[in-house]
């Protein structure tokens, strides 16, 4: 698909919503009006891609209370596993969806290829704007005042998951601080444990770790993009796994195999700083440790601080050329505020709202069996509001994630480091965006 010259933080005044105003493709409306009309006075049905468990369960609430705009539910792989490719060549071909779910991470390489509709005139949609968490709405407005390019679904804010069990045990405290945490790594390296396992090829787990601390990866003028993967923050995180990785206080189990399922199975594996939806990671890969686990907030980089990482997270966009998008902007908007959809959402796929209030959904505001009866909801709610709103992603994030992976996993076995590893993925980013005729700061 040929490259557009879109900075995915450029002027509002550049960018055109396609939220017509009759059926049949109207005018397009300027950024920033109030309202967009209804496109059509008889029946609807829009196509949606998405992965989500059981998603088709969720829409048949929809379809049965709207007769007049129905849903067809079209179901991939992830987005990473192959839907994402499916998207470009449908949007080259003319033929995309009226919605597709894209994640946080993805969204700005879909801005770049003009791929997505600007909802900024959707009434509907910015009506419900004080609904979800502030920094989610970043995510999917680029921090611009009339750009609204998905509607948040879900997030995954950080916390500390950890064998209570084996630290009681030991006797080592709960790490509040990222300097008790590496303190901690040496009495679970001698109690016979690893404090957890480094991800030597998930970058998104690291550039959560990265979040919190400070680390600004990407950023944008209007006109040009700078990419900065050794930022003083990150630079600092990268440092502290690194030493701990050089002391072999960590193990390197690779991500979501059976070899690191068993570690934590064991016991092999005493914690894992991971998002909200790790919870039912643990409890499927390591059923056997059933009431032996607890989650408290993330270790700290200050002592009292209450800052969190954020790791996932996905939108409901609406693709460019969509005939319907006053009735795509509807149905976006009750998947992800209406009570009756974010439980299910809930439910049937464990997703973690976005909205303000979405944790008070009933089902989070219970006890949690596996982990001790805790209700561990109530750590991830606070978390979700401590991510700070203003970490934006980079338009070609899939490159940039495969050459950290590359370099993390060297660093692993010993050859070369974190930083080595952030600096080739930078010069790999630069280069990508050259590649593509997006505008980059020297």
């Amino acid at each position: 698909m040929k490259k557009k010259l879109l900075g995915v933080l450029m002027t509002s005044a550049l960018a055109l919503t396609a939220c017509s105003s009759s059926s049949d493709g109207g005018d397009e409306v300027a950024a920033g009006a109030s309202s967009c009309a209804p496109a059509s006075g008889g029946p609807v049905t829009l196509t949606f891609t998405s992965w989500i468990p059981k998603i088709e369960e969720v829409v048949k609430v929809w379809n049965d209370a709207h007769p007049e705009i129905q849903v067809k539910v079209q179901t991939g792989p992830n987005g990473n596993g192959g839907t994402y490719q499916n998207f470009f060549n449908q949007l080259k071909a003319g033929n995309a969806p009226d919605l597709g779910q894209i994640e946080y991470d993805a969204l700005p390489s879909f801005r770049v290829q003009d791929g997505l509709t600007n909802l900024a005139a959707c009434k509907p949609v910015t009506d419900a704007k004080d609904r979800f968490i502030d920094w989610t709405w970043n995510q999917v407005s680029f921090g611009e005042k009339d750009a609204v390019y998905g509607v948040p679904q879900d997030s995954g804010p950080m916390a500390l998951f950890y064998r209570k069990d084996l630290f009681e045990k030991a006797g080592i405290p709960v790490p509040a601080t990222w300097e008790e945490y590496a303190a901690a790594a040496v009495k679970v390296r001698a109690a016979g444990g690893y404090i957890t396992n480094f991800s030597q090829s998930d970058i998104n787990q690291f550039a959560g770790l990265a979040w919190q601390a400070g680390g600004r990866w990407f950023s944008n003028d209007g006109t040009k993009w700078t990419v900065n993967l050794q930022d003083e923050a990150t630079t600092k995180v990268a440092n502290y796994w690194q030493d701990l990785i050089a002391k072999k206080l960590v193990s390197a189990v690779p991500p979501w195999t059976t070899e690191w399922d068993s570690a934590y199975n064991k016991g092999q594996a005493w914690t894992w700083v991971s998002a909200v939806w790790g919870a039912n990671s643990i409890s499927s890969g390591a059923p056997d440790t059933s009431g032996k686990w607890a989650v408290a907030p993330m270790p700290q980089w200050t002592a009292g601080g209450k800052v969190a990482g954020n790791w996932g997270g996905s939108s409901t966009a609406v693709f460019k050329g969509s005939k319907h998008p006053y009735e795509a902007a509807q149905f976006a908007i009750w998947l992800n505020t209406s009570q009756e959809a974010l439980t299910l959402l809930n439910e049937k796929a464990n997703l973690y709202p976005a909205t303000k209030d979405g944790a008070t959904l009933p089902a989070l505001g219970k006890g949690v069996d596996f982990y001790g009866g805790q209700k561990i909801y109530d750590v991830f709610a606070a978390a979700a509001t401590q991510v700070t709103p203003d970490f934006t992603w980079g338009p070609t994030m899939t490159s940039t994630y495969a050459s950290a992976s590359d370099g993390f996993k060297a660093a692993v076995s010993g050859s070369g480091t974190l930083l080595d590893a952030l600096k080739k993925a930078q010069t790999t980013t630069i280069d990508n965006l050259k590649s593509q005729s997006i505008p980059v700061a020297e």
